[in-house]
């Protein structure tokens, strides 16, 4: 394990003393009290973040291992899905075998809930919990490294160049095969970043990567036989609002506009934030089915497999449908919506008032790309469809 220590998630050895020193960082508690409570950090903020860093320290008093971290988050996902989503469902968990180690390849949407939601259905599912592949871009706060390596999370090296990516790249395949050859289910993102465009597309680098370790091992495995040996299952995770909709928007304008986008040390705390405590409506995860890939395979080819059941499984809610109105009304005839949802006129009729309030809430300017950002996985699917 020597060659992985630098990218590991923390052992339970370890958790005591990072435990004590996020309960000692400052940033920390007032990062979750201003998110927390905006007002009373405004015009209270020492006040506030000593009572956010109190509370910190009773609720993590007794943990001590790996699983007590778990035992803490699961607690408070619990409360989440009741209080940030209307609906919290799932199908094709019944294809996993209990007794296998699965490599879950999903497509991106929050940065958080995406690996938060499928380690919590397999974990009641009879599973064990996931190592989580996290981008050390995300990760230039030093609370934000100890608390997904706490989690279980695996550091993936984004921010090296050159001949250091091509080692960051084989030291990910291999910690990857290492892991499903322990028995340790993973989990990894179908692409680095997430897809602000609602366009899920897996990367091709993602199949390559994988690919890395045996490719350049003593077997000098092929791709089929290298990919075929992960147990790889795709996963759809459908949000019927995205919670970090308008910082897509915004981050999408501003690159349009302007031609890139520079974040700040507070970006992706924000994202990650907004995406766990913000509100998603109804909440869909499907599994697909576990990935065999034939002899002509190529990562291209991978690729398009793990899209075609990420994108055929994914549930298209109301608003999507609405989304894909008001950009093109002859798309298709919307009053048929009900009988395709399996509701009523009153419930679309509702739910189109809804969202015509969450878009008069933000910029005009900023609109195309939230319509877009819902539409496209109503393209995306009926293109599949045509396949």
């Amino acid at each position: 394990m020597e060659e992985f220590e630098d990218i590991r998630p923390y052992r339970d050895e370890e958790v005591r003393p990072v435990v004590e020193r996020l309960l000692q960082d400052v940033d920390l508690s007032k990062a979750l009290a201003k998110f927390e409570h905006p007002l009373l950090f405004k015009f209270l903020p020492g006040w506030i973040t000593d009572k956010v860093q109190t509370t910190l320290t009773k609720d993590l008093a007794h943990v001590q291992t790996i699983h007590d971290v778990q035992l803490v988050i699961e607690k408070y996902l619990d409360k989440l899905i009741e209080s940030t989503t209307s609906g919290l469902t799932s199908e094709g968990l019944n294809k996993i075998d209990k007794d296998e180690p699965y490599l879950f390849i999903s497509n991106h949407r929050d940065i958080s809930m995406d690996p938060a939601l499928v380690n919590y259905m397999i974990y009641h599912h009879g599973l064990d919990t996931l190592q989580i592949a996290i981008g050390d871009n995300l990760l230039k706060r030093p609370f934000l490294s100890d608390l997904m390596r706490l989690n279980k999370s695996f550091l993936v090296k984004r921010s090296v160049q050159g001949r250091d990516l091509l080692k960051a790249s084989k030291q990910l395949s291999a910690y990857i095969h290492h892991c499903i050859k322990s028995g340790e289910n993973v989990w990894i993102a179908q692409r680095e970043g997430r897809a602000k465009d609602g366009i899920d597309k897996t990367e091709t680098a993602i199949i390559k990567m994988l690919h890395m370790a045996d490719r350049e091992s003593i077997l000098k495995l092929t791709l089929q036989e290298s990919i075929n040996s992960l147990n790889i299952v795709p996963v759809s995770i459908s949000y019927e609002f995205d919670p970090c909709d308008r910082l897509k928007a915004e981050e999408l304008h501003t690159i349009e506009t302007t031609g890139k986008f520079e974040k700040d040390q507070n970006s992706d705390v924000r994202s990650i934030l907004s995406g766990i405590v913000g509100d998603k409506g109804e909440v869909h995860v499907a599994f697909g089915s576990r990935i065999v890939f034939s002899d002509a395979v190529t990562a291209e080819g991978g690729a398009l497999q793990i899209d075609e059941q990420i994108i055929k499984n994914y549930k298209l809610h109301a608003v999507n449908y609405l989304a894909m109105e008001m950009i093109q009304k002859d798309y298709m005839d919307f009053s048929r919506l009900p009988d395709l949802l399996n509701t009523t006129p009153g419930e679309i009729s509702q739910k189109r008032s809804a969202f015509k309030k969450r878009l008069a809430k933000i910029p005009k300017k900023l609109h195309p790309y939230i319509l877009n950002m819902y539409a496209n996985p109503v393209i995306r699917k009926a293109e599949i469809g045509k396949d």
